[in-house]
């Protein structure tokens, strides 16, 4: 009997898992890929309407993992209606250039269907199923069931031997809850209904500049300068329109640093060096970690060891340290003065070592956070994990001169509120109100736009595997723990002895960030979906052998 595998989620995550499953060539099989919307492999980061054309991706064709082609070759190969239909210029098209989400989500889609072919052409039988949102999900002796809600029609149920959750990200299709008050900065299409006002943001990384970006432009345009800068243009009747973007430490991330691609090896911090710590079962786990990470960046970069007093430096000062200068200087400022730095380092390809060592670590050093303890897993959060963010999420340069633009023209502000602040989207008519110290602000209109955070058991969307035990959160050591995210092992399978671990495999973001906190974009689609790959061959490749036994044992 031919095996049954189900992708629930056409996304990023499930293109990288089926290239990596017919890179393995494995026994034929049948192969369903539901689709809640009307396209398949655009995924909720790249598709239109939920973005608007002007948000930028942050991620450049040199950093796609493979697929049929590259995004760079992709441009290429387009027509020249197309690509200016895209707001591309073919003689700028570069490996190292940012290229808005929609560009990407049209890419993607394409690779999907080229690896669709290519299944076929392997003997899978491909059935795609769009517009079909998962309802539930429930294990049985004989698979796992999926209730299925087509856009027509009535429900069904239909059973597989295999399931992957790719389901992405979880925002809300209406993202205002309440009158002025939005859940997320998704979709683009409702944040430019805002009327011109002045509208809170929390957040000041991506998330949040790309609400920015989406109000700037319902509200005016961005302009080419002639000297290469950007400026903003209000349009006539804006202006009462600002935003307010809130963030603790009151920073912009960084403009996009030159490193080169692939990553240059690790010589201390190494995954040997880290596993053997796993492997000691240290419960200074986390600090012995941390030795390892600061004698790998001295050994990188000895005058940054030096200016910083990096040996004495314990977790909670290093984080201290990381962004003492920063916080002392006004964003913007700093932000001109940075993105002017990046610019000349790509210009002669400088790679400034510091920073090239802290992003080249961060995956290496995720692999202990199942192994902490809750008070050492909040001590990574808040110090460790903090830094390493701001070092691997920096922002394309045209976002950053966006940013400059926008508060030049003086539509946007950031301001710190500290640790110790409220938002309130109760008791006004419309929007929040902001507490923090002695200072009370009503924002008219309130944006949340800090990115996907952590999600419990109790908020995942198939119910009957939360019934079952199967889908259930990591434990923590005490009553008010911390948010952990739903118990998988390394191989992404919920941890439960109530289901076969083959049977089912949970890759959806929001419940997996708590064990892997640094599974964002492309190349984690790319990681995880060669891990999901190579576990479904093994598992194929059993119900073959299994298979060919039944059916010796029926010849004799």
């Amino acid at each position: 009997m031919t095996c049954s595998v189900a992708i629930v989620g056409a996304g990023p995550t499930a293109i990288y898992t089926l290239n990596a499953l017919l890179a393995l060539q494995p026994a034929p099989f049948e192969l369903t890929i539901f689709e809640k919307q009307p396209f398949i492999g655009k995924g909720t980061p790249y598709r239109p309407g939920w973005n608007d054309p002007a948000m930028l991706s942050n991620i450049a064709s040199i950093e796609i993992p493979p697929l049929a082609t590259s995004l760079v070759a992709w441009l290429h190969a387009q027509s020249s209606e197309r690509l200016a239909d895209m707001h591309i210029d073919q003689a700028a098209i570069d490996d190292r250039t940012f290229y808005p989400r929609v560009v990407l989500g049209e890419f993607f889609s394409e690779q999907m269907q080229m690896l669709l072919e290519e299944a076929a052409s392997q003997g899978v039988v491909v059935t795609v199923r769009t517009r079909c949102e998962v309802l539930d999900a429930v294990s049985g002796p004989d698979g796992m069931t999926l209730r299925v809600q087509p856009h027509r029609g009535e429900c069904f149920e239909t059973t597989f031997d295999h399931v992957i959750l790719a389901t992405g990200h979880q925002w809300p299709e209406q993202p205002e809850v309440s009158l002025g008050y939005f859940a997320s900065p998704w979709p683009a299409s409702e944040i430019e209904k805002i009327p011109a006002t002045h509208v809170g943001i929390r957040g000041s990384s991506l998330t949040a500049i790309d609400a920015a970006v989406a109000l700037a432009i319902a509200h005016g345009d961005f302009v080419e300068a002639e000297h290469g800068g950007i400026t903003y243009v209000p349009a006539p009747g804006t202006e009462d329109f600002r935003m307010t973007m809130l963030s603790r430490k009151g920073l912009l991330p960084e403009a996009d640093f030159y490193f080169p691609i692939p990553y240059e090896p690790l010589s201390i911090c190494t995954a040997e060096a880290i596993n053997e710590l796993i492997d000691a079962d240290d419960p200074l786990l986390l600090d012995r970690t941390f030795e390892l990470f600061k004698r790998e960046l001295a050994a990188a970069d000895a005058s940054y060891a030096q200016e910083t007093r990096l040996a004495s430096l314990n977790l909670e000062d290093f984080c201290e340290g990381y962004f003492s200068q920063r916080l002392a200087t006004d964003p913007f400022e700093w932000a001109r003065h940075n993105l002017a730095e990046a610019q000349r380092n790509y210009e002669r390809h400088h790679v400034v070592a510091w920073r090239y060592a802290i992003l080249r670590m961060h995956e290496v050093i995720e692999g202990i956070v199942p192994y902490l303890s809750d008070s050492d897993f909040l001590r990574f959060s808040r110090y460790l994990k903090t830094a390493f963010i701001d070092d691997y999420a920096t922002v394309p340069h045209e976002s950053i001169l966006r940013m400059l633009a926008l508060h030049e023209a003086g539509k946007l502000e950031v301001i710190a509120v500290g640790e110790d602040y409220q938002i309130d989207p109760h008791g006004v008519l419309s929007g929040a109100l902001l507490t923090y110290g002695s200072t009370r602000f009503h924002f008219p209109v309130f944006i949340e736009a800090t990115g996907q955070r952590v999600l419990s058991a109790k908020d995942f969307p198939f119910p009957s595997l939360r019934e079952q035990g199967i889908v259930h959160d990591v434990d923590a050591s005490t009553e008010h723990g911390p948010l952990r995210g739903i118990a998988i092992d390394d191989r992404f399978h919920p941890i439960s002895s109530q289901i076969p671990a083959d049977q089912l495999f949970c890759v959806s973001l929001p419940f997996i960030l708590g064990r892997h906190p640094f599974v964002q974009g492309i190349t984690s689609s790319h990681e995880i979906g060669q891990i999901v790959a190579a576990e479904l061959v093994a598992a194929l490749g059993r119900r073959c052998d299994t298979d060919e036994e039944v059916k010796e044992l029926d010849e004799r």
